[in-house]
């Protein structure tokens, strides 16, 4: 597709999680230069952080340019020259600087204001997606809500995805490379492997005691970070002062410790691991993306509503499943996000007896969430009609 607009888009995004608000603005940014050939710039307050998941980011420079995406230092005040482009895109209401909206609003032809929210399951999002909110200076800032159904923003996923996926799975001689290549080590090819990006909880030390006793061998992979706090009991030494390729052995449980990957190598890390226990927004998508069965361990909020968030979630997830199999994966989840040590002991070894359709159904499930039409193509096609 031919790039629609003669203007750049700016998209600014405030840095939170390293795989969270910046994960998914850098996937965007990504798909939308190198797929569509828009001429993209990302203003990032904190480069030092997004650095992390893009290694070539050289933090000391205000502006250069990677992927074919522009990234800017978004100081306060800002130190650089903002001007309209098509669009202006401010992501997971991170607040653009008084400047950048003043001038927006001034502009003889002003940019498209989109505001990206956050992804969710629940009802409402179809009837917000789209929605204009008057800003003054005769600009409306427009509400797009990525979703599931149909009638939302859809879900950020490029198109080569799971092409190159399939290949990856295919050949397990990919993921024990991967495995050696992060310094792992005594991992074979039928053993199971479980991926670990999450929050602190207590679930994690009750699924430990169950795995150590496990009649096979099992790898947790788990970076350095919250989710090694919840595994103090299992370290010999403080969580932080572990170092990535250190591995550590309770019964038929060997915890490995990961170095920081690109959004690439996490990529590859999800695709090669027979189960993942995931967090937040990026690597929960990323999950469903690997076709393995996975945990979503959600952002707490306050009165408990995360799990309203992940009560819509799991109800669309388990359409197509049968009944006792949707059960007992809703009943692993919400056991894990409420820190329930005894019941997701009890939960996983149920769902183990569903191994195999839970398999199956994790691999048809991209295809039906997807709906042929994913995020970046909607909001190009939203643009393009707003600015008809």
């Amino acid at each position: 597709m031919t790039n629609p607009h003669s203007n750049h888009w700016d998209i600014f995004c405030a840095v939170v999680d390293n795989y969270g608000d910046i994960g998914v603005t850098w996937r965007l940014s990504k798909q939308l230069a190198l797929e569509y050939q828009l001429p993209i710039v990302l203003w990032v307050d904190d480069l030092k952080s997004f650095a992390h998941i893009l290694p070539a980011l050289d933090p000391a420079l205000g502006s250069q340019t990677l992927e074919g995406v522009t990234i800017n230092q978004w100081n306060t005040p800002l130190d650089l020259d903002y001007t309209p482009g098509a669009v202006l895109i401010e992501a997971f209401a991170c607040e653009l600087p008084e400047s950048v909206k003043a001038t927006a609003k001034a502009s003889s032809e002003p940019p498209l204001w989109i505001n990206l929210e956050y992804l969710s399951a629940e009802d409402w999002v179809d009837g917000c997606h789209g929605l204009p909110s008057f800003q003054g200076g005769g600009i409306n800032k427009y509400f797009y809500m990525p979703g599931f159904s149909a009638a939302s923003g859809g879900l950020i996923c490029e198109k080569s995805l799971f092409d190159e996926r399939d290949a990856w799975q295919a050949d397990s001689a990919n993921k024990l490379n991967l495995f050696k290549s992060l310094g792992l080590s005594g991992i074979e090819d039928d053993d199971k492997v479980i991926s670990l990006f999450s929050y602190e909880t207590l679930a994690l030390g009750g699924l430990c005691d169950l795995w150590s006793q496990s009649s096979t061998p099992v790898h947790l992979l788990v970076p350095k970070g919250r989710s090694l706090s919840s595994l103090a009991s299992y370290l010999p030494k403080a969580p932080a002062d572990v170092e990535p390729g250190e591995q550590f052995c309770h019964g038929a449980l060997s915890i490995h410790i990961l170095p920081m990957t690109d959004q690439a190598g996490y990529d590859r890390l999800l695709w090669s691991a027979d189960f993942n226990i995931v967090r937040g927004e990026d690597s929960f998508l990323r999950a469903q993306w690997a076709s393995r069965p996975f945990i979503w361990h959600i952002y707490q909020q306050e009165e408990d509503y995360h799990l309203v968030k992940l009560e819509a979630f799991m109800r669309l997830y388990c359409d197509n499943l049968a009944p006792e199999i949707a059960d007992c994966w809703k009943n692993l989840n919400l056991a894990f996000n409420q820190q329930q040590a005894d019941a997701v002991q009890q939960h996983w070894q149920n769902i183990e007896s569903f191994a195999s359709p839970l398999l199956a159904h994790a691999k048809q499930w991209p295809i039906d969430a997807l709906k042929t039409t994913d995020l970046a193509t909607r909001l190009v096609q939203f643009v393009k009609k707003s600015l008809r």
